[in-house]
């Protein structure tokens, strides 16, 4: 009863109102109730004794419970011999589907917003349902998926606030969803995990749609909360893509910045490795579904691997190499569906014994 506490009150972060978000204090303390010692995945505690890693899940990687047991597959194994955390993207296509719905409410269709919000909530509950838990754990994640759908139905029917602000609380919704059913799919893997909202230490300026995050205060908040996580063996699955202001109204990083979530993951728990896992085997010299002589780039520098990023290269978020840099933590670029091919490695030249395979070997 105490780690079902312990989970519950990380997980359930619900939509938080100006002023009231949780401070890291407040989930540490529900944290600390979970019992310390190695997990059934066999980790040593004491992060600073061992590597940490950092897995970014996309959308399609995490599309259905098929997927979901495959990418936990994938953590378990890293997770065998270092400390890993997880940055998770919405499942494919629900954050365009979330955007609908503001689409809807502003053009004053607030009853077929109501229906297509419920219909988002099944997916989610089929997808668990999917998932085969245990009776036990199938209930209680089944409480919190339905509690959250529970707001964003209140959110489809709120009305006052700015329109990008509306649109940063709707687009939430789908990584908040993702990380309940991962972290449940971790669980049925023998690894402990539990979802935690990047609300809760990301801290953005009030640039909805595109908020920037304060470095210094998000690294210092969420070392405060992850770091007991990985020191007790615990995996914390996050959330991408969004963050919070300083008086807790919910911020997105701009679309498709689950990569830069990652990246912001990473140097907050001093990561030696950052793997973003994709549907696509590395960074190529151009686009391999229309150039048929696309290459696949082996190993880059950051600067490389900056200037193809910045010239458009769709693999990679441009924010990720400058944060990696600073900490010559290695980026690895590899396909979730393929995980025998190393991929594309990012970073400092590797040297003999110090080379890796991101995780999985």
């Amino acid at each position: 009863m105490q780690r079902e506490r312990a989970e519950q009150a990380v997980a359930a972060e619900r939509s938080p109102a100006p002023g009231r978000r949780k401070s890291p204090e407040q989930i540490r303390r529900g944290v600390a109730h979970i019992p310390y010692g190695a997990s059934p995945a066999g980790l040593r505690t004491g992060v600073e004794s061992r590597e940490v890693i950092v897995f970014k899940f996309g959308g399609t990687s995490l599309a259905g419970a098929e997927r979901l047991r495959h990418a936990a597959q994938l953590v378990r194994h890293a997770a065998e011999k270092a400390a890993v955390a997880v940055v998770a993207s919405a499942m494919k296509g629900v954050t365009d589907q979330l955007l609908r719905l503001d689409r809807l409410r502003q053009g004053g269709e607030f009853a077929r917003a109501a229906r297509e919000a419920e219909t988002l909530l099944q997916l989610h509950l089929d997808v668990l349902g999917e998932l085969r838990l245990p009776r036990e754990e199938q209930e209680r994640v089944e409480h919190d998926i339905q509690l959250l759908g529970r707001d964003l139905l209140h959110e489809v029917a709120r009305s006052g606030g700015g329109e990008a602000e509306r649109a940063d609380r709707l687009a939430s919704f789908g990584e908040r969803f993702s990380v309940r059913l991962f972290a449940a799919a971790l669980e049925a893997t023998g690894v402990r995990a539990v979802p935690v909202a990047s609300s809760d230490f990301v801290l953005t300026c009030d640039t909805f749609r595109d908020a920037r995050p304060q470095l210094r205060e998000t690294r210092r908040r969420g070392r405060e909360l992850l770091l007991p996580l990985l020191d007790a063996g615990v995996v914390p699955v996050v959330t991408g893509f969004i963050g919070a202001t300083a008086d807790g109204r919910i911020t997105t990083l701009g679309r498709n910045s689950s990569d830069y979530s990652g990246a912001l993951v990473a140097h907050v728990v001093d990561a030696d490795e950052l793997v973003i896992w994709t549907d696509v085997d590395g960074i190529y010299t151009e686009n391999p579904s229309e150039v048929a002589e696309a290459k696949l780039l082996h190993e880059l520098s950051y600067a490389e691997a900056h200037a193809l990023a910045e010239g458009g290269a769709k693999v990679l978020h441009p924010r990720v190499l400058p944060l990696a840099a600073e900490t010559q933590m290695t980026v690895w670029v590899r396909n979730t569906f393929r995980p025998e091919l190393n991929g594309t490695r990012i970073g400092p030249p590797a040297s003999g014994a110090a080379e890796h395979t991101g995780g999985v070997a």
